[in-house]
Protein backbone atom coordinates (compact mmCIF):
# COMPACT_ATOMS: atom_id res chain seq x y z
CA UNK A 1 0.00 0.00 0.00
CA UNK A 2 1.21 3.45 -0.90
CA UNK A 3 0.24 6.30 1.46
CA UNK A 4 -1.70 8.93 -0.48
CA UNK A 5 -2.53 11.41 2.29
CA UNK A 6 -3.35 11.76 5.96
CA UNK A 7 -5.14 14.55 7.74
CA UNK A 8 -6.95 15.65 10.86
CA UNK A 9 -10.60 16.18 10.04
CA UNK A 10 -12.05 19.68 9.98
CA UNK A 11 -15.63 20.84 10.48
CA UNK A 12 -16.12 20.94 6.69
CA UNK A 13 -14.72 17.40 6.39
CA UNK A 14 -17.28 15.96 8.83
CA UNK A 15 -20.28 18.12 7.87
CA UNK A 16 -20.05 18.56 4.07
CA UNK A 17 -17.20 16.92 2.11
CA UNK A 18 -13.62 15.78 2.55
CA UNK A 19 -11.07 18.20 1.12
CA UNK A 20 -8.30 16.10 -0.45
CA UNK A 21 -4.80 17.63 -0.54
CA UNK A 22 -3.80 18.75 -4.06
CA UNK A 23 -0.55 16.80 -3.71
CA UNK A 24 -2.65 13.60 -3.78
CA UNK A 25 -4.28 14.27 -7.14
CA UNK A 26 -1.74 12.16 -9.07
CA UNK A 27 -2.60 9.09 -6.92
CA UNK A 28 -6.28 9.28 -7.82
CA UNK A 29 -7.76 7.75 -10.98
CA UNK A 30 -7.58 9.76 -14.18
CA UNK A 31 -10.55 12.09 -14.46
CA UNK A 32 -10.22 11.87 -18.25
CA UNK A 33 -12.48 14.57 -19.61
CA UNK A 34 -14.96 14.56 -16.73
CA UNK A 35 -14.80 16.11 -13.30
CA UNK A 36 -15.84 13.11 -11.15
CA UNK A 37 -14.59 9.57 -10.55
CA UNK A 38 -15.92 6.77 -8.36
CA UNK A 39 -13.58 5.20 -5.80
CA UNK A 40 -13.90 1.85 -4.07
CA UNK A 41 -12.37 2.26 -0.63
CA UNK A 42 -11.82 -0.60 1.81
CA UNK A 43 -12.19 0.14 5.51
CA UNK A 44 -8.92 -0.83 7.22
CA UNK A 45 -10.69 -1.75 10.47
CA UNK A 46 -11.56 -5.35 11.24
CA UNK A 47 -14.88 -4.91 9.43
CA UNK A 48 -13.21 -4.52 6.02
CA UNK A 49 -16.35 -2.98 4.50
CA UNK A 50 -15.96 -1.48 1.02
CA UNK A 51 -17.26 2.07 0.62
CA UNK A 52 -17.98 3.98 -2.57
CA UNK A 53 -16.85 7.60 -2.60
CA UNK A 54 -17.29 10.01 -5.47
CA UNK A 55 -14.29 12.28 -5.95
CA UNK A 56 -14.82 15.50 -7.86
CA UNK A 57 -12.61 18.32 -9.08
CA UNK A 58 -13.48 21.76 -10.35
CA UNK A 59 -14.00 21.96 -14.08
CA UNK A 60 -11.69 24.96 -14.51
CA UNK A 61 -8.60 26.48 -12.91
CA UNK A 62 -7.48 25.05 -9.55
CA UNK A 63 -8.84 21.43 -9.45
CA UNK A 64 -9.26 21.18 -5.61
CA UNK A 65 -10.30 17.49 -5.24
CA UNK A 66 -13.02 16.57 -2.73
CA UNK A 67 -14.81 13.38 -1.70
CA UNK A 68 -18.53 14.09 -1.85
CA UNK A 69 -21.10 11.32 -2.41
CA UNK A 70 -20.61 8.42 -0.01
CA UNK A 71 -18.18 10.28 2.23
CA UNK A 72 -20.77 11.55 4.72
CA UNK A 73 -22.25 8.04 5.02
CA UNK A 74 -18.78 6.88 6.10
CA UNK A 75 -18.48 9.80 8.56
CA UNK A 76 -21.84 8.97 10.17
CA UNK A 77 -21.16 5.21 10.28
CA UNK A 78 -17.79 5.79 11.97
CA UNK A 79 -19.09 8.66 14.13
CA UNK A 80 -16.14 10.77 13.01
CA UNK A 81 -15.57 14.08 14.76
CA UNK A 82 -13.47 17.18 14.15
CA UNK A 83 -9.88 16.32 15.10
CA UNK A 84 -10.10 12.60 14.28
CA UNK A 85 -7.44 11.47 11.82
CA UNK A 86 -7.63 9.50 8.60
CA UNK A 87 -4.96 7.91 6.43
CA UNK A 88 -5.74 7.10 2.82
CA UNK A 89 -3.75 4.49 0.85
CA UNK A 90 -3.58 3.23 -2.73
CA UNK A 91 -3.10 -0.48 -3.38
CA UNK A 92 -0.01 -0.78 -5.58
CA UNK A 93 -0.59 -4.51 -6.28
CA UNK A 94 -3.55 -3.86 -8.56
CA UNK A 95 -3.39 -4.57 -12.27
CA UNK A 96 -2.70 -1.53 -14.47
CA UNK A 97 -5.83 0.58 -14.76
CA UNK A 98 -7.41 -0.97 -11.64
CA UNK A 99 -7.57 1.32 -8.64
CA UNK A 100 -8.36 0.26 -5.11
CA UNK A 101 -7.87 2.21 -1.95
CA UNK A 102 -7.89 1.73 1.81
CA UNK A 103 -8.85 4.16 4.57
CA UNK A 104 -7.68 3.99 8.17
CA UNK A 105 -9.29 5.93 11.02
CA UNK A 106 -7.75 7.06 14.29
CA UNK A 107 -10.19 8.50 16.80
CA UNK A 108 -9.04 11.41 18.95
CA UNK A 109 -8.88 10.69 22.68
CA UNK A 110 -10.29 13.76 24.42
CA UNK A 111 -10.33 14.68 28.07
CA UNK A 112 -12.34 17.81 28.87
CA UNK A 113 -12.28 18.65 25.16
CA UNK A 114 -8.49 18.47 24.86
CA UNK A 115 -6.96 15.89 22.48
CA UNK A 116 -4.43 13.73 24.34
CA UNK A 117 -3.73 11.21 21.61
CA UNK A 118 -5.27 8.88 19.07
CA UNK A 119 -6.47 5.30 19.09
CA UNK A 120 -6.89 3.02 16.08
CA UNK A 121 -10.20 1.32 15.51
CA UNK A 122 -10.44 -2.36 16.37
Amino acid sequence: MKPVFSKSLTKTDVKKRLAVPMTSLSSLPDFKEGHTVDLRVRDASGQGKVWKFKCSVRKKNHPKPVFCSGWLDFVRFKDLQVGDQIKFYKDMDDAPGANSYKIEVKKAVRIFGVVFGYVEEA
